[in-house]
């Protein structure tokens, strides 16, 4: 099992843009509606605060404007149980929060995403502006590649910041998380490939693997190949059957120290929303990881977070751990159950 550093402030500190997140109400067109719903997302943020709101004790690196905007953005992170302590702010003339519109789909049309995120904040956060002392301060680091693919020089950034939190003693979570819209195939694939020897717990998924990163064979040899070529300890692959917008399939499959794992898949998912889900189910290994000390454990809670996360509005997770034990219980029982928790 993984060992951590004891008496750390955080369990986890994570770091990545948070944006301003606006959604029409319901199942509404972003060209048909008339008023939005604004919520905070990020990816990195979704891992921290669905964790944290599971019980870790976690903090984000990001920066943000100083403005009516980034406070909103902050209140939402102190929300999801996260520290602020290390936010930085923006003051110049040009601080901006990215945006993305979120339009929740309904068969046959398709959940969409625009992106309104060029020349953000984030992209102008410096290795200097960051407390030093924080790299002492964590369990775990964690990061995606969108974060690296924002920018070249938040890029260069991410990667010392990586280097710093492993020399520290910290385990480095990476989800590789690619986006097409952000980066090439051929640009991401050398920065990834050169952040995994460097990480003790990844998550990719299969069509990653096979497209961007060019793995072949099947996925248990493909995950087998991370380890063996990169020694990533832990390797997590999430399994989604999008069977409508609104009814999903889900399960995941985890390796470590020569072992696969796999459960139950969850079955007919009613999504509200599915945005984060991914995130969500990052969170809950994290979390298994670091409390159960159990491999098998950290897959339940995972799988279990991130069905959840889709019925839930929103980005960020909000299930306390009884919840989710409850769940994973009756997602194992058989017979009949009760109808309403009360």
């Amino acid at each position: 099992m993984f060992e951590f550093k004891e008496n750390t402030r955080y369990d986890i500190v994570g770091m990545g843009e948070v944006m301003l997140r606006l959604s029409p109400p319901g199942k509404e067109k972003i060209s048909q509606s008339e008023t939005f719903e604004k919520n905070a997302g990020g990816s990195e943020l979704n891992v921290v605060s669905g964790s944290a709101m599971l019980g870790l004790h976690n903090a984000i690196i990001t920066k943000l404007p100083k403005s009516k905007m980034g406070h909103f953005i902050r209140n939402k992170i102190r929300y999801g149980n996260v520290s602020d302590a290390h936010i930085v702010y923006d003051e110049t003339p040009e601080a901006r929060l990215g945006i993305y519109y979120y339009e929740s789909g309904v068969y046959p049309r398709k959940s969409s995403c625009i992106y309104d995120r060029a020349h953000a904040s984030v992209c102008s956060l410096s290795i200097d502006e960051i407390d030093p002392s924080v790299y002492e301060q964590a369990k775990i680091f964690h990061i995606s590649s969108i974060t690296l693919a924002l920018c070249p020089e938040l890029r260069e950034v991410g990667l010392e910041v990586i280097k710093k939190f492993k020399e520290a003693g910290a385990l480095i979570s990476f989800d590789v998380n690619y986006r097409a819209t952000l980066w090439s195939e051929e640009e991401a694939r050398p920065v990834v490939e050169s952040v995994f020897p460097l990480v003790d717990m990844l998550f990719v998924s299969e069509e990653t693997s096979r497209r961007m990163l060019r793995r072949t064979g099947t996925l248990e040899d493909i995950m087998m190949g991370y380890a063996r070529d990169y020694g990533c300890r832990l390797v997590a692959t999430t399994r989604r059957e999008v069977v409508s917008p609104t009814r999903h399939n889900f399960n995941s499959k985890m390796f470590f120290e020569g072992r696969f794992y796999e459960d139950l898949p969850y079955k007919e998912i009613e999504v509200v929303d599915r945005i984060g889900s991914g995130d969500a189910y990052l969170a809950g290994v994290l979390y298994g990881l670091v409390k159960d000390r159990d491999i098998f454990r950290a897959l339940e809670v995972g799988n279990a977070l991130s069905a959840v996360k889709n019925t839930v509005a929103g980005d960020m997770s909000a299930s306390s751990i009884d919840e989710i034990r409850a769940v994973i219980k009756s997602h194992k029982a058989t017979g009949p159950q009760d109808e309403m928790v009360r």
